[in-house]
Formats: structure tokens, sequence, C-alpha cells
């Protein structure tokens, strides 16, 4: 009897373990079809929501301070976010830092070209759970997603994957 109630308990310790080590993304996220709205709570008070952006370019990036990609990433989209923002470009970020970091969140936004809010909940609603940084998630003019963060393979933006991704959106027309 011991045996098997031990047995269980490793059998459950493993569970966990699994479902912690591949967890899941939310089901709903389809390329082409609606992209699930999120509101951005920024630092200055604003609320900013996708479905407000109909007819513009919307990128929804998820940072933190403490993530090295994302202190590589930031600068980068913040440049290609300014020289692309007369195209119908908006990018959000949405930070996963602790309230209590805020001064290190204000300070890292304060060299970007997007508005920042810190997420809160980590637990996104048609987003599903954010547990790696960077993941990104992209929304045409029409509010359709356009680029599935979870399924990168390198979820960090490059020069190379925004000209690929997001250019091609940006030359469409834009709609009201």
């Amino acid at each position: 009897m011991m045996c098997r109630t031990r047995t269980r308990s490793i059998g459950m310790t493993l569970l966990l373990a699994l479902a912690a080590a591949f967890p899941v993304y939310s089901k709903g996220l389809v390329v082409g079809e609606p992209a699930p709205p999120i509101t951005l709570h920024t630092l200055d008070g604003r609320d900013i929501d996708t479905r407000a952006l109909r007819g513009k370019v919307v990128i929804v990036t998820f940072w933190a301070t403490w993530c090295g990609p994302c202190r590589e990433e930031l600068p980068l989209l913040s440049r290609y976010a300014a020289d692309h923002s007369g195209d119908g470009l908006v990018v959000l970020g949405f930070s996963l830092d602790d309230p209590d970091d805020l001064d290190q969140v204000r300070a890292v936004s304060r060299n970007l070209s997007f508005p920042v809010g810190l997420l809160g909940d980590p637990h996104v609603p048609g987003y599903g759970r954010i547990w790696h940084l960077p993941v990104n998630f992209t929304i045409d003019r029409a509010g359709r997603l356009a680029d599935n963060g979870w399924k990168d393979r390198t979820p960090a933006w490059t020069e190379d994957r925004l000209e690929a991704v997001v250019t091609p959106l940006l030359r469409a027309p834009q709609t009201k």
C-alpha cells in the first residue's frame, strides 16, 4: 500500500512538472481570425483598446525589465515603431514586471516610442498565460490576428522579421 501511495505522489509530481513545462497556449488564437481584444493601461493613465485601433496595424508586445532578449528587442521595436507611425503602426507594450519595479519600467519606457503599461495578471483572456518573453502578436488593419507569437520559433523581433511580417501589413490600404 505504501508503494502505491508513493507511486501516485511521484506520478502527480511528474504530471504537475509537465504541465508547468508545457503550458497550454490559447487555442482561440488563429491567424486570419479576429484578434482577442486587449486594453493597455498606460503608465500615464490612458487606456488604449485594440478594438479602437481598427484601420491600424497593431503590435502587442509582452516584455519585462529582467528579460535580456526583451531589452535587446525593445530599441529595435521602438525605432521601427517611430519610423512607421505615419504608416498606421501602433505598438502597445505590456510589461510583466511587478508594481514594485515600476521605477525600472518607467526608466526603460522613457526610451521607447510607444506606450507602456504593467500587465498585472499574466493570464490574458484570448492570449493565454504569458509565460515566456518576449512574445509578440500582430493585428492587421481589419482587427484580425496576422502573427501568432506563440508559434514563432524565434520570438524576439529582428529587422528581417519585422520586414517580413509587419511591413507588408503596413502597405495594405488603411481602413476605418
